[in-house]
């Protein structure tokens, strides 16, 4: 495939590993697949249809336009808002397009039990254990509970979920806190009927087994990242789904003391070849990414140096005499992805991946493979 400008080439059958991986670590539950933000940027549209043909129970999306978006392009399997709605005037949107909602406080309870609707709205009823973000205080949730059941607005299956903070982290007591008071606080209303449970993220997914219930709720490991913060995808056995590559479109010799892009930010410590590769922050490229980012050209890492500027990045491709540089004008240049993991890349920019594959820009072509 020719590469002219930045392209995010999409791995289809990279996406369907990472399913299978995720229901070996977890067996015995369903997959809520989480779409948000135009599916971590690897294209809303595009992956829900890859996932449709994979045993995924549910997509999972932050705001009412999303959720719309998926059913305009024929989406029929269940969409959760997991944010819930924001207004009342939401509802009978969630009502005509069969969408689930979370609720998470008091003025969405108020507003969906004195609704309208032609059909009850299933619930995933959010407490929470810990995050301290969204979902209802502990102390409220079995009234919360009562009053959505007691409502001909909702259906009777409501779900109970919660939000772990720091599952990432295998170390943390935050974990086990969280699912003792999450197991505490449902396994009464468990008691009573059997009620369908999620709190599983990726990072739990990973690494907390126990919390894996009857709902895993996978985000960033689904297209290939790790989540953990001290394992690599290629430990976890998952593979990245979008790889970043643009071409060579200049080079040239510098000499020992000159100074490369914007602001004179480096200056060569010897003679050496630079490169130019036509992305930048336009792009989203990170623009602080710093000196020493490594980038992937002909199997080799090569130094990002000098600014990041908007169409373009310098790199150093060794060499010191005129004749030693064996890269020519269009060869690919691999900024993350197969290769060379986006974890690495967020580290040097001091983000992180979720980021990095949210700010691809629109002008970025994306090609798919399957």
């Amino acid at each position: 495939m020719s590469v002219r400008t930045a392209t995010a080439a999409i791995d289809l059958q990279a996406l369907a590993h990472n399913v299978t991986q995720i229901k070996q670590l977890a067996p015995d539950s369903q997959i809520l697949a989480v779409l948000k933000a135009n599916a971590y940027g690897h294209g809303l549209e595009r992956i829900a249809e890859a996932l449709a043909e994979q045993d995924v129970g549910a997509f999972g999306v932050a705001r009412l336009d999303e959720a719309l978006a998926l059913r305009a392009c024929g989406v029929v399997k269940p969409i959760v808002l997991m944010e819930g709605f924001f207004s009342p005037q939401e509802l009978p949107l969630l009502d005509v397009n069969s969408l689930h909602t979370v609720i998470h406080n008091q003025e969405q309870l108020d507003a969906l039990l004195v609704a309208n609707l032609q059909t009850p709205i299933k619930v995933w009823l959010k407490v929470d254990t810990g995050m301290h973000r969204l979902g209802v205080e502990p102390a409220q949730f079995h009234d919360f509970y009562q009053a959505l059941k007691a409502s001909p607005n909702v259906q009777d299956d409501i779900v109970l979920m919660s939000h772990l903070s720091c599952a990432d982290d295998v170390k943390s007591d935050h974990t086990p806190t969280q699912l003792g008071l999450f197991t505490a606080l449902t396994e009464k209303l468990a008691s009573q009927q059997r009620l369908q449970k999620t709190l599983a993220n990726s990072a739990a997914i990973c690494a907390w087994p126990a919390t894996h219930l009857d709902w895993v709720r996978p985000g960033l490991m689904l297209y290939g990242v790790s989540p953990m913060l001290d394992k690599t995808a290629e430990q976890l056995s998952i593979q990245p789904v979008m790889t970043l590559k643009s071409s060579l479109i200049a080079k040239r010799f510098i000499k020992k003391g000159e100074s490369v892009g914007y602001g004179a930010a480096w200056t060569a410590e010897k003679d050496t070849h630079i490169g130019v590769i036509a992305i930048g922050y336009g792009d989203g490229y990170p623009r602080h990414a710093p000196n020493g980012t490594p980038v992937l050209i002909n199997g080799r890492r090569v130094p990002l140096v000098g600014r990041v500027s908007m169409d373009m990045i310098n790199v150093d491709l060794g060499g010191a005499a005129q004749g030693e540089c064996h890269d020519n004008i269009g060869d690919i240049a691999t900024l993350w992805g197969e290769g060379l993991g986006i974890e690495e890349i967020a580290q040097w920019a001091t983000t992180i991946p979720y980021e990095l594959l949210c700010n691809i820009t629109r002008r970025v072509n994306m090609t798919v493979s399957s």
